[in-house]
């Protein structure tokens, strides 16, 4: 964990900044990953499009029954406020988990539902280079419960980039049990052929990044079903997500991409990438 510092701890866990784990052991958030989060982008150390981070988290949060927790918006906003001011973060990310603390019905039958939200900051994600892309052997299942719920059961989303990182590629394209491209193991995708831009609809099992959702707003672009060979007839190729911003692939499947200087690599506000 390391040494805390004298302004506070690492983590902010139900309105404390500490270093010590307060979480049950047989919660249900660590028996069965019950539980959300989002990664938000600290820009000039301002958490971006925060509002878009919590109205998703709140829908996720009931889409997986998950108990509301005693926190509201205006309350983690200003947890993210002190944190970054704590740790000194002009720029990074901050996660944002909300999940099940009280011991597991299954285990514990008498135990009452409770809420926990965690807060923590990390430095953007690096950035590979070069951004080679391939497809994964994992499928996305478009009929799972889970399925555009950014949930803490996200074992396989790990294990895709796992794979494509062992292959010597930065990313790997996942599609759904149909063929169809949904997106990347931990972003988005849009890929432009000609002067045209597209991106998979949310039907197919996409999950609703608020960075895809930034894109939507300020391009015009085509939410379409495709498959692979639509990606293999692109001319670029780009991936989103808060962690990372918008990257232009270099290569798809050993195939050099021509990202050119188009708009939407302008689109995230500029920091350490």
């Amino acid at each position: 964990m390391g040494v805390v510092d004298e302004r506070g701890g690492w983590v902010w866990l139900n309105g404390e900044f500490t270093d010590r784990d307060s979480v049950s052991a047989l919660s249900s958030g660590l028996f069965y990953g019950k539980g959300v989060f989002t990664t938000v982008r600290i820009v000039g150390s301002e958490p971006w499009l925060w509002s878009r981070h919590w109205e998703r988290l709140i829908g996720h949060a009931e889409a997986i029954r998950l108990g509301m927790p005693e926190f509201s918006d205006d309350d983690l906003a200003a947890a993210l406020h002190e944190m970054i001011r704590r740790r000194g973060f002009s720029e990074g990310r901050a996660r944002v988990t909300m999940f099940e603390s009280s011991p597991s019905r299954h285990w514990k039958p008498d135990s009452s539902r409770s809420t926990s939200v965690l807060i923590n900051l990390a430095k953007l994600r690096p950035v590979p280079t070069p951004f080679h892309l391939t497809v994964s052997p994992y499928r996305v299942n478009s009929t799972s419960p889970l399925v555009g719920v950014k949930s803490c059961n996200y074992l396989e989303n790990i294990l895709a980039a796992e794979n494509a990182r062992s292959r010597g590629h930065a990313e790997s394209i996942r599609v759904n049990e149909k063929g169809e491209v949904t997106g990347g193991c931990m972003s988005n995708i849009f890929w432009r052929r000609g002067d045209r831009i597209f991106t998979p609809r949310l039907r197919t099992g996409c999950l609703a990044g608020t960075t895809r959702g930034f894109v939507l707003e300020n391009l015009k672009v085509e939410e379409v079903f495709a498959g692979p060979d639509d990606i293999h007839a692109a001319d670029a190729i780009y991936l989103t997500s808060a962690g990372i911003g918008i990257v232009a692939a270099e290569s798809f499947e050993g195939r050099k991409l021509d990202a050119g200087s188009h708009p939407i690599l302008n689109l995230v506000p500029a920091s350490g990438h």
